[in-house]
């Protein structure tokens, strides 16, 4: 049987058990890559973040930013 409370954020993570519920939408200036077999086939810094109660951050990237070429 698991934990019955959530686990606290260890220095330099977040805790999914603060993030909001309905989602938040925020615009992130991070550096966010995309690297597949050695090649980098995204990157920027004008990324798009949704954080969730319970779940990981996703990130979505602008299309400009990807190497559409590199996908199927």
């Amino acid at each position: 049987m698991g934990p019955s409370s959530p686990l606290p954020a260890g220095p330099g993570q977040e805790s999914v058990w603060a993030y909001p519920r309905p989602p938040r939408l925020e615009a992130s200036t991070k550096l966010i890559q995309v690297v597949l077999a050695g090649v980098t086939i995204a990157e920027t810094r004008h990324a798009l973040r949704v954080l969730e109660t319970s779940h990981p951050p996703v990130y979505y990237l602008p299309p400009i930013d990807i190497l559409m070429d590199h996908l199927k």
